[in-house]
């Protein structure tokens, strides 16, 4: 299992629930309260975020946390 590439996955997943929200990256950090540059480098993969971040931008987003973890078999 490579560490980054699962990071990298969850950013991914976020990116993909918040355009299904209808956010664009800036709407997205105002709501969240965090930079803009927060949110970009969470979805490029480049932060590592905690647990309790990733449930509380599930239940901004208004989804299962489950769908933000969801990591692709091959990268197990």
């Amino acid at each position: 299992m490579d560490k980054k590439a699962v990071i990298k996955q969850i950013g991914k997943n976020i990116q993909k629930n918040r355009i299904k929200q209808g956010y664009t990256q800036e709407t997205f950090s105002e709501l969240m309260g965090v930079s803009w540059s927060y949110v970009a480098k969470i979805e490029s993969g480049i932060l590592n975020l905690s647990v309790g971040k990733i449930f509380e931008i599930a239940k901004f987003l208004n989804v299962d946390i489950n769908d933000l973890l969801e990591i692709k078999n091959d990268l197990l």
